[in-house]
């Protein structure tokens, strides 16, 4: 017994260091910008493929990624993917132009797709209770909150001092450190039926993505009429269809269409796309607004979303103990009306405003992006049998990086396309809004029938 209680402690302690470069790079990048900007000349649409290249790749491969820690087995796909992330952490470091800085980011997309996936999937077949299996995901989660409340100050600390590619250099020891770790990890069970990879699946779902978010980050500077826009949205469009299709007719599907008959299922995939196209998508905007409306540096960048990222930190290691008192259904349509309400109290920000008036409505976002993160994961992998563990875990993370690339997408064309900053700031928080009010709306639509059925039920 305690040789498998100190196992599962390596095992938690393995997958939450690898997560939290993950989610490092996801928020640290974004204090990078102006220096990015001014070193490597790039404008804005530069810097949103710069952000979104690592979380489009993430996003695109993952249901991939889970397909492949169930087919050769969770542990060896997660060590794969980690030394990749180091590999690929290294080469972004070294850049010295915006087009190899790109490829830099995509290979650690393609990393992180690997061993996201298959971290969660290790805990889900190591605890078989389901409340120290929800525990261990909540400590799993808590850990990704911590990287992000400190992904910009870390990020605005490490640039001040030793410059931007630090920001990425530091990922290399923290990712050999995991791997030393993982080797450890005791290997799960080889799956007894190996599911052949769907190839025609992942390369739709590739272009679909991938055309989507370059439409959405061109248009601005292009604008709709241009040919190779409304090529794009073609291409999109149909590669969208295609890959319905082929899902629904494939024998071994990437994305078995039936997953999402299950109620939690999809509400959870829903609300956490949702949660990351405003959340990040603000993000992005908001580190453009204190570096180039505002004129601070990246420190200063850093220190002033401590409100916000500290709050995700709390939200993140309070959440399991709150959806115990409160229930799943509740509290996140709880957390949809807080960030709503923090979207609308920074509509009142303008160019000059105090920072104080800013920073009041932080909490409420951070909060909000802090629970729902670890009820949505620990409500959908509630919802599956242990042998789907890896490719639900990859729906999952899919959704919540989407949504991250399609905010930082739709939100800085949304910028770019007026020519005023502030105003374009504000046209991207009403749509927040409404989009987190959707999101409450649609969590509560979906579980509510359940939740009734549940009680009636002898």
């Amino acid at each position: 017994m305690d040789n498998a209680i100190t196992a599962q402690k390596g095992l938690v302690a393995a997958t939450c260091l690898s997560y939290v470069i993950v989610i490092l790079d996801t928020s640290i990048v974004n204090v990078a910008l102006a220096p990015l900007a001014s070193t490597l000349q790039t404008t804005v649409s530069g810097l949103q493929w710069v952000v979104n290249a690592y979380t489009l790749t993430f996003a695109s491969l993952l249901l991939g990624g889970g397909s492949l820690g169930d087919k050769f087995g969770a542990k060896n796909i997660y060590l794969i993917g980690l030394v990749l992330f180091a590999l690929a952490s290294a080469g972004c470091g070294l850049s010295s132009t915006l087009p190899a800085l790109i490829f830099g980011r995509i290979l650690q997309g393609v990393g992180a797709s690997l061993l996201v996936p298959s971290s969660l999937a290790l805990i889900n077949n190591a605890f078989s209770n389901t409340h120290a299996r929800a525990k261990a995901i909540g400590v799993w989660a808590g850990c990704g909150g911590i990287a992000m409340a400190a992904g910009p100050l870390l990020g605005g600390v490490l640039i001040h001092f030793f410059g931007w590619r630090s920001v990425f250099l530091l990922n290399v020891p923290i990712a050999l450190l995991g791997a030393l770790l993982a080797v450890r990890i005791p290997a799960p069970a080889s799956p007894t039926h190996r599911k052949p990879i769907d190839l025609s699946g992942q390369l739709l779902a590739i272009i679909s993505l991938a055309t989507s978010i370059a439409v959405l980050i061109e248009v601005a500077p292009r604008g709709w009429h241009d040919s190779l826009i409304q090529l794009g949205m073609a291409v999109a469009l149909v590669a969208c269809g295609l890959f319905v299709r082929v899902e629904r007719r494939c024998k071994q599907p990437m994305l078995p269409m039936s997953l999402f008959r299950l109620a939690e299922f999809s509400a959870s995939s829903l609300v956490s796309l949702i949660s990351g196209l405003v959340f990040y998508g603000l993000f992005f905007l908001l580190s453009l607004y204190f570096q180039q409306v505002r004129g601070w540096t990246p420190l200063d960048t850093g220190l002033a979303f401590l409100p916000l990222t500290l709050l995700v930190t709390l939200g993140s290691f309070s959440a399991g103990k709150i959806n115990r008192l409160i229930g799943p259904l509740w509290l996140i349509a709880g957390c949809c009306g807080l960030y709503a309400a923090g979207f609308a109290g920074l509509l009142f920000m303008g160019e000059n405003a105090p920072y104080w008036r800013i920073a009041l409505c932080f909490p409420a976002l951070g909060l909000a992006a802090g629970v729902i993160t670890p009820v949505a994961t620990a409500s959908l992998m509630g919802s599956i049998e242990k042998d789907r563990a890896g490719i639900a875990a990859g729906v999952l993370n899919a959704s919540r990086q989407t949504g991250s690339a399609l905010g930082v997408a739709i939100f800085g064309s949304l910028m770019m396309s007026i020519q005023s900053f502030t105003t374009g700031l504000h046209l991207a928080l009403c749509a927040a809004i409404a989009l987190s009010m959707l999101a409450g709306v649609l969590w509560t639509a979906i579980l509510l029938p359940c939740s009734s059925h549940k009680k009636t039920t002898p």
